[in-house]
């Protein structure tokens, strides 16, 4: 169970440009898919096919590390700069896509892919959503 909205809720300042709901289901969405990028590069690793996997491992790690970035910057809410956010979102919907493309061909094969890709799809809609949001 995720605290960020828990948290998201005592921030002791009003905060502008966010809906909470949207805000908090964007950090969990980040948090949780870095997990299973990092989760499924791990179990690539560990397939007898390792070389034909050199693309999804890479793909995870990049995926991985700009949504836990994401989080955690998301999760920042004094001193807030809505271009950095911006910037931010879009890399990160732009990683999941390329990611969850990736994995997604190789789901039939790869149950860890699968689970992955649709991590992955999660995280670029709640990042969309977030975005909209913010217009």
């Amino acid at each position: 169970m995720s605290n960020a909205r828990a948290m998201l809720d005592t921030y002791p300042k009003d905060r502008d440009g966010f809906d909470s709901d949207l805000l908090a289901r964007c950090i969990e969405a980040c948090f949780d898919c870095s997990q299973t990028c990092t989760a499924c590069a791990d179990a690539c690793l560990a397939e007898d096919m390792v070389a034909e996997l050199r693309s999804c491992i890479r793909t995870d790690l990049d995926c991985a590390d700009i949504c836990a970035t994401t989080g955690r910057v998301l999760s920042r809410q004094t001193g807030y700069d809505a271009g950095v956010t911006r910037a931010l979102l879009e890399a990160c919907r732009t990683a999941c896509k390329t990611c969850g493309d990736e994995c997604a061909g190789h789901a039939e094969m790869h149950e860890h892919c699968k689970v992955c890709a649709e991590a992955c799809r999660r995280c670029e809609e709640a990042c969309a959503a977030l975005l909209s949001s913010m217009s």
